[in-house]
């Protein structure tokens, strides 16, 4: 076995990363604190906190279109191991975690049955040294368990062949590891040679710009009230005059003012009504920002279009975020084949060799769901194809264009 760091540097590791794991569950969960400048704002109205969605859409409108849907020459039975782990679930928690966080990791363990159990950890509950030449981790580290105040109840250090368990309370203690790798796999989005664990969804622009977009609201609900009641004054008052009520004249349809014993009377007037247009356009600027930052459009964001589009239009304008979704099956496809494989060695209690799985492909469903237009242009070119060259179109490759079974 190499040298390996050890659990304390896995630990620090960890608690590096996780305050930015943390700070990019906050935007998806619209738990965010607001960046207030403190220029103009009056302290009356610090109280008020906005919250906007966008980073969770931008998360959402990609995860919800990764839909797993099998392997092709599944010759090691993997399918059955995870529709034995309510895969519904697990593939779009183990997704949803990995775009948020840029990594979320699958857990493999033996249950009760010697069955392997998968489970997914998020990205801020488990790191570990990558070997970037198979995607599996050469040691990993994971907090399966915190008390209330999010400190570490049960953790387990993962090697190629132990995984050690430290209980709050108890002494370590050790299981064999039946697999080649770590019982640790991480399902990484967007990695690169750089920053081998990925990249978050909700980048630091989306970030920025949801700030903007928060404090643009915030301003835009103060001048509301002032837009709705535009402030009055009245000039020429007697000094004698009776003490006006603010609320009764701002409210009331019908004022009535007398002339002095002069015969002079005052004047009344209203400063200029506050616009609320400069907030709505600068609301508009920044979800142009967010939507060119995330692939999505300004339909997505809440600012719906004059006129309908077409299936082909919605493809057309959300192409960014049909090459990021092709490109996150990829690596996500080459993640979730790990955990089959290492859940293959815990299940059959042999230590295959990864290259043995070489034939297997994972599947996915359509990035976009194909309308009655474009079956039937896949039809015609099936036929026209299939006809130049015989069998080139099989049903499993029309199944692949389609989604249909």
């Amino acid at each position: 076995m190499a040298d390996l760091r050890g659990i304390e540097y896995l630990r620090r590791k960890l608690n590096a990363k996780r305050i930015r794991v943390e700070m990019r569950y906050n935007y998806y969960n619209m738990k965010n604190i607001m960046k207030e400048f403190n220029i103009t704002m009056p302290p009356e109205w610090s109280w008020l906190k906005e919250t906007l969605g966008w980073c969770g859409t931008a998360v959402d409108s990609l995860a919800d279109r990764l839909i797993f849907r099998g392997w092709k020459n599944d010759n090691f039975n993997l399918q059955e191991i995870f529709n034995m782990n309510n895969k519904d679930i697990f593939f779009d928690s183990a997704v949803l975690s990995a775009c948020i966080s840029s990594c979320s990791f699958v857990y493999v363990l033996k249950g009760e049955d010697d069955f392997p159990v998968l489970e997914v950890i998020d990205g801020g509950n488990a790191t570990g040294i990558i070997d970037s030449t198979t995607g599996m981790l050469v040691e990993g580290y994971a907090v399966l368990e915190r008390d209330e105040k999010k400190l570490p109840v049960s953790e387990a250090y993962f090697t190629s062949e132990y995984t050690e368990y430290h209980l709050k309370g108890m002494e370590p203690y050790r299981l064999d590891n039946p697999a080649p790798y770590p019982l640790l796999v991480p399902i990484i989005h967007r990695p690169d040679a750089k920053r081998e664990f990925g990249h978050s969804r909700i980048t630091r622009a989306c970030m920025d710009i949801q700030q903007a977009a928060l404090r643009t609201l915030k301003r835009s609900e103060i001048a509301a009230e002032f837009y709705s009641f535009p402030q009055k004054w009245v000039s020429g008052l007697s000094q004698d005059a009776e003490e006006m009520d603010k609320w009764r004249a701002t409210v009331s349809s019908f004022l009535q003012f007398d002339k002095d014993e002069d015969g002079d009377k005052p004047a009344v007037g209203q400063f200029a009504q506050q616009s609320m247009a400069p907030y709505v356009e600068q609301i508009r600027m920044l979800a142009g920002l967010f939507a060119g930052e995330t692939g999505l459009t300004l339909d997505d964001l809440g600012f719906a279009s004059d006129n309908p589009s077409s299936a082909d239009a919605i493809k057309a304008s959300h192409e960014k975020l049909r090459t990021a979704a092709r490109k996150a099956q990829r690596t996500f496809g080459s993640g979730f084949l790990n955990v089959g494989y290492l859940a293959a060695c815990v299940r059959d209690d042999y230590p295959y060799k990864r290259s043995q799985l070489y034939l297997t492909e994972p599947r996915w469903y359509p990035v976009f769901e194909p309308d009655a237009a474009m079956l039937s242009g896949i039809g015609d070119g099936a036929i026209k194809i299939n006809q130049a060259i015989p069998g080139f179109f099989s049903k499993d490759t029309l199944s692949d264009l389609t989604g249909i079974d």
